[in-house]
This record gives C-alpha cells, sequence and structure tokens, in this order.
C-alpha cells in the first residue's frame, strides 16, 4: 500500500510497533523474497508489486501459479479481510485493481512475447541447450560464420540452417574459425528438437520484443503490471530461466546511467529464482552478479523470490539489500544450516532471536529488513504483512478479457508472427544458385564433351577421307605405272622388230 514516498508492506508483532516500509527511493537496491510453500510468499509479492504501480513504476512478474492475474481486478470483502484491515488499523482502505498487461512466451493467453536467436546468443542458447563445452565451441562458430555472411539468425530454422551450412563447408572454414565436426554439429540438431517441443519453435522469432513497452504507465500515472503466463512455461525451466536471464541482461545493455533516483523506473520480480542458478556455468553466474551489481544504477530494481536464500549464489544474495523472509522448515541438518543462515543475514534485534523466529512464522508472518534514508540495513522486525487491495485469487474470465481489450495496440504490434528474409532463405537462395551454378556448369561441361566430340569425329571423318584419297592416288599411281609399263612394252617390241628388219635386210642386200 502506497504511503507518500514508501511502500507501506506491514506492521511489527509488537504491540505498538512501527510501520514497516519499503523506501521508493532506495528501491532500486534490489531485494529478496523467501519462504516455504504456503507461506504467504506470493500475497507479499503482489502487496510490493502494487505499491510499485501505484507510485507510477512499471513492474514486471512472471505468474508461475495462475494467481498473479488477481491483481487486475479488484479484492472482494470478506469478514476475514474485515478484521484484518481493522487489526492493521488501515485508514481509507478501498479495494482496487492495477493496469495490467498480460504476455505469454506460448502465444496462448496474452501478448506473444519472441526474441532472435541473435538476441539470445551463443552463451545463454549453449545453456539452455545444455551443450558440451566442444559443442558451445562449435556454436560460437556458427554464430561468427553468420556475422561475417549477414546472415540473420532469427528463429531456430535459421539457426539449423545455419548448422548444416557450417558442417557441409567445414573444410572451407577450419583454416579460419577452427574444427566444425560433424557429430558436434548433430548433438546440437538434436538439443534443438527438445527446445521446439517445449515452445522455443514459438518463442523465437519476430517481431522481437521491445522492451521499452514495458517501462509505460496507464493514462492514470500508475505503472503498468506486466505479467507473464508462466503456469506452463514452468515446465519448461530453461527457456523460462533463459528468457528471465536474457530480459535482464538486455536491460542493462540498453538502459542508460540514471543515478540515484526517488523511485526506480521499473522493477523486475523473479519468482522460482532457483530455476536461474541451478547448474549455472560460472559465465554466466558471473554474468548475473555484473549485471545485478550495477544495473541499481540505471533505476532498475531486481527482486528474487525463492523458497530460501541457499538457492541463490552469495555473490548474489550479497547484493539484495531488501529482505522479506517468510517461515522456513528445518527437519534436516540441511534444513537447519539454511535457516541459521538466512537468520544470520538480518540486523539483529533485541526483541527476539532471528533463529527461532524464522521456524515460528506463521502464514503471513515475516522477518523484514530494509533499507533505511541513509541506505543501511534496518533492525530486523518480525511484521504481519497487509493483504493485497488487489483480488488475492485469480482473476476472474470476465476480469481477464477487459484487461486484454485495452492491449489491442500491443497485440496489433506482436499478435501476427513475422517471417522476413533471413539465414533459412538466404541459404536456401544460396544453395539454389550453388544448384543452378553447378547445373549450368554441367550443361556447358557437357556442351563442351559434345563439342569435342563432334571436333574428334569430325577430324576422324577427314583423316579417313584423307586416307581414302591418298589409297586413290596410289591406285591411280599404280595404274598409271602399269599403263605406262605396257606402253613402254608394247614401243620396245616394235623398235626391236624394225631394228632386227633393218639389219638383216640390211646384210641381204
Amino acid at each position: 500500500m502506497l504511503q507518500e514516498n514508501a511502500i507501506w508492506m506491514g506492521v511489527g508483532a509488537e504491540p505498538d510497533s512501527k510501520h514497516v516500509s519499503l523506501l521508493l527511493n532506495q528501491a532500486n537496491r534490489h531485494g529478496l523474497i523467501a519462504g516455504a510453500s504456503g507461506t504467504g510468499k506470493t500475497v507479499t509479492l503482489k502487496v510490493m508489486a502494487e505499491g510499485f504501480a501505484r507510485a507510477g513504476v512499471p513492474v514486471f512478474m512472471a505468474d508461475v501459479k495462475g494467481d498473479i492475474t488477481g491483481m487486475c481486478e479488484p479484492g472482494t470483502d470478506s469478514e476475514d479481510m474485515q478484521e484484518r484491515i481493522a487489526r492493521f488499523g488501515i485508514e481509507g482502505w478501498s479495494y482496487a485493481g492495477c493496469p495490467v498487461r498480460l504476455w505469454d512466451m506460448l502465444g496462448e493467453q496474452g501478448i506473444p512475447v519472441r526474441i532472435t536467436v541473435s538476441d539470445m546468443g551463443p552463451t545463454m542458447l549453449a545453456r539452455l541447450l545444455e551443450l558440451t563445452e566442444v559443442q558451445e565451441g562449435v556454436l560460437d562458430i556458427v554464430f561468427r560464420i553468420a556475422d561475417d555472411k549477414q546472415l540473420l539468425l532469427i528463429d531456430l530454422k535459421d539457426l539449423r540452417s545455419m548448422l548444416n551450412y557450417a558442417a557441409e563447408h567445414a573444410r572451407e572454414y577450419e583454416s579460419t574459425y577452427g574444427k566444425v565436426s560433424s557429430q558436434s554439429v548433430g548433438a546440437i540438431l538434436r538439443s534443438l528438437i527438445s527446445i521446439e517441443d517445449q515452445g522455443g519453435d514459438v518463442f523465437f522469432g519476430e517481431p522481437a520484443l521491445d522492451l521499452a513497452d514495458w517501462f509505460a504507465c496507464a493514462p492514470n500515472g500508475e505503472g503498468y503490471v506486466n505479467i507473464l503466463n508462466a503456469a506452463k512455461l514452468i515446465q519448461s525451466p530453461k527457456i523460462y530461466a533463459m528468457f528471465l536471464l536474457w530480459m535482464l541482461s538486455e536491460l542493462f545493455d540498453t538502459l542508460p546511467e540514471a543515478g540515484d533516483l526517488d523511485k526506480p523506473k521499473f522493477v523486475f520480480f523473479f519468482d522460482e529464482a532457483h530455476l536461474l542458478f541451478n547448474d549455472m556455468p560460472s559465465e554466466l553466474l558471473d554474468k548475473i552478479v555484473q549485471v545485478v551489481k550495477l544495473i541499481r544504477s540505471k533505476g532498475v530494481g531486481v527482486y528474487f523470490i525463492t523458497q530460501g536464500p541457499s538457492d541463490i549464489p552469495d555473490e548474489v544474495l550479497a547484493q539484495l539489500s531488501n529482505r522479506i523472509q517468510h517461515g522456513l522448515r528445518a527437519y534436516t541438518p540441511a534444513e537447519q544450516k539454511a535457516v541459521r543462515a538466512a537468520a544470520s543475514s538480518f540486523r539483529a534485534n533485541p526483541a527476539f532471536k532471528s533463529e527461532d523466529a524464522i521456524l515460528e512464522l506463521g502464514t503471513g508472518e515475516a522477518l523484514v529488513s530494509f533499507l533505511n534514508a541513509d541506505g543501511q540495513p534496518e533492525i530486523v522486525e518480525r511484521a504481519k504483512i497487509l493483504p493485497p487491495q488487489c483480488l488475492m485469487a485469480a482473476a476472474s474470465g470476465e476480469a481477464l478479457r477487459e484487461a486484454c481489450a485495452d492491449q489491442g495496440d500491443l497485440m496489433a504490434k506482436y499478435g501476427t508472427a513475422l517471417d522476413r528474409e533471413s539465414a533459412f532463405e538466404q541459404l536456401e537462395e544460396a544453395a539454389r544458385d550453388e544448384a543452378d551454378a553447378d547445373r549450368l556448369a554441367a550443361e556447358r561441361e557437357a556442351l563442351e564433351k559434345e563439342k569435342a566430340a563432334f571436333e574428334a569425329k569430325k577430324a576422324k571423318e577427314a583423316e579417313r577421307a584423307e586416307r581414302a584419297r591418298e589409297k586413290q592416288q596410289e591406285r591411280m599411281i599404280k595404274g598409271i605405272g602399269k599403263l605406262a609399263k605396257q606402253i613402254l612394252g608394247t614401243f620396245g617390241r616394235e623398235a626391236t622388230r624394225q631394228i632386227t628388219r633393218n639389219l638383216f635386210g640390211g646384210c641381204r642386200r
């Protein structure tokens, strides 16, 4: 509940206890809402989120269980609510919903959320696909080749085409980029199938999400509560975690420095935070630590919601200054250790022992420590959390329809998927051009062969004609020679007779 420059979150359990409030100018120092299932984390989340919305701060939150949508609808009065309002001493209480925008990565119930494969990048994508170090290296090479060849990687079919292209031209690129083994490419392609089955074929694409659309305020000045429908998405936890990690990184990369503000520009609630850190590679953990440390100066507050503080790495946990710890259960030595660790993170209150209090907290109670005006952690308070002014349960169908009707401009922008020319089409066109070139080359080669065969045939025919001419000449020469001999032979016989006649005739005289 908004009160001037602070969000009133609860009241101390002790008589005459002060209000427990989160100062807006300290809200971008990040925070943690932790507690076992059923201890009231979702109600706490709603109270805080609607406080930011009333202050004109847009927020993002994922609806994992399906009940966050109730923020668009005013709460309902009941005897129990009247008792709670009286117990808290709230004056001027009213039930009210918040301006809500519903988003859905699977495009089923809300504005479709899409990002491109290039936006995700090879590092996050490698974790999403659960690749080995070698396979991740191959994926890096594929992205590099795509960049150098100016091939757009928008959806999964683009990535698949690019992988196949790199494998087919592996020898050509090996000296420049490194080895691309067919085994690694095959493993990556198999991993893509599982991501498609989880909705990746819908999530990766265009029009890509413009985070500026999440920084909007409603006409009445209240910040929009951007709710991501994650009820089904949580069954695909890696896509969920990678999207939220991408979003956090994108906010960090695109927002300008803002310095210390009276209130955050934007607040990001990360529910089921343990999903992000499960088996996280060191380079990604370093990235998120860097983002959490530095994004504060860009006016963004990040709040992690999880069952226990131990779900979050110490490097990140150290940056979460505003803390609400609901009850924990400690049945095992490991759970008892987690309780002690959670208790030790608070500035001690001499009125009670935090470690004992965590085990005793009932539903709707929490240990709370926010930063004071000087940026120092306040002494921990055992507090009862206020009820939200919005509906505690999921929104009714009518309220959801009204909320969806108010986001027609965004549906017009994101509702229809686009499939512009990208790597898939460019490589297909290149393959067709290559096939056409090969066909033309084959046709030219066939023509050259046909021409060569014709020339060879022509040459052989000319050779045969020449040989026939030569043989004819030889026959003519032989005929002439024979005729000459005959002529000479006849002439010789006649001459001999004449000489003989002359000789013998003379003797007779």
